[in-house]
């Protein structure tokens, strides 16, 4: 990738590989599941994984929001996903068991995030980012409310580095979103105390998603049948049947749990053996 181009690697809906040039999408790669219930709760809903379908999604982020672009906007307020993974965090943020999330955000890199309201603007309309174009239009917005980008020149993607970067900003009870499992072991071995939440798990091995498990607090099981199994088989708590997350640790249960009492929701609470899957599933689970 040239030092002026501006090209953004995603992978959304069913991991399907996108490139996003110049605000337009340029390709789109064959997605490895063919359903998913929460596609279709999308603001902008997939019936059917196609590569149309999966082109007009992208195509209305970039309209709606400036996805990969340098109009993207970095703030939201609004809840997406019950317990999805930018949900939990900026409530996190919000209550102030969390004091910094580290993220990776399109046009940015990774950033450093405290604001609450900046974590579910990110991340909650973010896909799996690969890889992407720095641009200062957006990077501004970030710093003007207070976030840090890692690295402003090339918008590099390094999530370990992120975390060194909030400790170094004197953050303490600092949580990151991961999404493989070498890079989640580097962090639970250099920062101990960091809250780690895998995310993008979708395609895992069963030997990486023992290790990804094994160093996360919270993990997402996306469309993965490896994650369902591990995961579920030890998680402390399972938040959702579809598409649910798991808490590994005392820590991620205890920020499920306190999030449901804050809320004015009905819960069911029921103590069962996990996962404890409904009829509702990803297909297929990969």
């Amino acid at each position: 990738m040239g030092e002026n181009s501006d090209e953004h690697i995603i992978e959304a809906i069913g991991r399907s590989r996108i490139i996003i040039r110049d605000g337009k999408v340029v390709e789109v790669g064959e997605a490895i599941i063919a359903d998913c219930p929460l596609a279709k709760r999308f603001a902008y809903p997939i019936p059917a994984i196609t590569k149309d379908a999966i082109k007009a999604n992208i195509e209305h982020r970039i309209k709606a929001f400036g996805m990969c672009t340098a109009n993207r906007e970095v703030l939201d307020s609004r809840e997406f996903v019950g317990f999805g993974a930018s949900e939990l965090l900026s409530f996190g943020l919000k209550i102030g068991i969390i004091d910094a999330v580290v993220l990776a955000c399109d046009c940015a890199g990774t950033v450093v995030v405290t604001k609450p309201e900046m974590v579910q603007g990110i991340g909650g309309r973010m896909s799996g980012l690969v890889r992407t174009s720095p641009h200062p239009s957006v990077i501004d917005r970030i710093e003007q409310d207070r976030g840090i980008v890692l690295d402003k020149k090339h918008a590099m993607i390094d999530q370990i580095a992120g975390v060194a970067l909030a400790v170094s900003e004197g953050y303490r009870m600092i949580a990151v979103t991961v999404a493989t499992p070498d890079v989640a072991d580097a962090i639970r071995k250099i920062h101990p105390d960091t809250l780690i939440f895998a995310v993008h798990v979708t395609g895992l091995s069963a030997e990486d998603a023992k290790l990804l498990v094994d160093a996360s607090d919270l993990v997402t099981a996306c469309a993965s049948g490896t994650i369902r199994e591990i995961a579920g088989s030890k998680a402390l708590l399972q938040a959702g049947i579809s598409v649910p997350v798991f808490a590994m640790s005392r820590r991620g249960k205890m920020l499920i749990i306190e999030k449901i009492r804050q809320s004015d929701d009905q819960v069911l609470v029921k103590p069962t053996r996990l996962p404890a899957l409904g009829e509702k599933q990803p297909d297929p689970l990969v």
